[in-house]
């Protein structure tokens, strides 16, 4: 049963999936603060600094009037934070349209990598051996 695991753990599929893993978590943060450092703040200058974070409706419990979310989950009232979950959406939507030009432009960085060279024009160099062969065997039959 070891040597099954250890056999199963040494295979490529394996640690190519945990290199992978590690590496997306590294990318993530690095999306996650590209999103949430440069390109919200420049669409919140747009938009008038639109922020549906702290937007909620209380189910049940007493909330202070123009409470924070933060404020209202303290107070323990059962809220409907539909607010976060819209700006949930719309970073996904920013984060998925980031990495959709990441990998854009990986590939096409990719594909001209992969690009054969520029084939140079055949140049005619003449008559190949064979054919200089062939013509002195037709010549000397000729003229026998």
């Amino acid at each position: 049963m070891i040597n099954e695991f250890k056999d199963f753990i040494a295979k490529g599929n394996v640690m190519d999936m945990a290199v992978g893993i590690i590496i997306g978590a590294a990318f993530t943060a690095i999306v996650t603060s590209l999103v949430g450092d440069l390109i919200n703040p420049i669409i919140g200058l747009f938009s008038g600094g639109i922020d549906f974070t702290n937007n909620y409706a209380v189910l049940a419990g007493d909330v202070p009037e123009g409470a924070s979310l933060e404020v209202a989950r303290e107070t323990g009232a059962s809220v409907f934070a539909y607010g976060a979950f819209i700006m949930a959406i719309i970073n996904f939507l920013i984060i998925a349209w980031v990495v959709f030009m990441l990998v854009k432009m990986v590939n096409r960085v990719k594909a001209q990598a992969e690009k054969p060279e520029d084939v140079a024009e055949e140049v005619d160099t003449g008559p190949s051996e064979l054919d200089v062969l062939l013509e002195i065997r037709d010549q000397l039959a000729k003229q026998a």
